[in-house]
């Protein structure tokens, strides 16, 4: 089995646990069995926990770049543009990130108990509609 490499944004990102599953898994394995991934480990936590942050690591602490739960729920309803829309579909199903595809989940999950969402989704096309030719 090869030892993978990780990086000291993945290490930041294990420990704010915004990794990709895989990855994550990989990240454990290759901890447990390496002492210089250890060491390195244990420096960049040292590191991060006296305040030593970068541009990247405030950036995904802050989840700057995950859409709203409202912009995933529309997601969902297909009532996003297709720019934003694209963009959902690439933060969730590329690039991984847990913490929209929890949202994600979550909502599929409250999307399935409704029955009401069609009614919901017309009423809510309508008011969309009435907002618009008010402009």
């Amino acid at each position: 089995m090869s030892n993978p490499t990780f990086t000291d944004d993945e290490i930041i990102a294990f420990l704010d646990e915004m990794l990709p599953s895989d990855r994550m898994t990989a990240f454990e394995t290759a901890l447990r069995d390496s002492e210089e991934l250890q060491q390195r480990f244990a420096a960049v936590s040292r590191r991060r926990d006296q305040g030593a942050h970068t541009v990247g690591e405030v950036w995904r602490r802050r989840q700057l770049s995950c859409p709203s739960r409202t912009e995933i729920g529309s997601f969902l309803l297909g009532t996003l543009s297709d720019n934003d829309s694209r963009y959902v579909d690439f933060h969730v199903r590329t690039i991984g990130c847990r913490f929209c595809i929890a949202n994600l989940a979550d909502l599929e999950g409250e999307l399935k108990k409704s029955d009401d969402t069609p009614r919901r989704r017309r009423k809510f096309f309508e008011s969309s509609a009435g907002y618009l030719n008010r402009q």
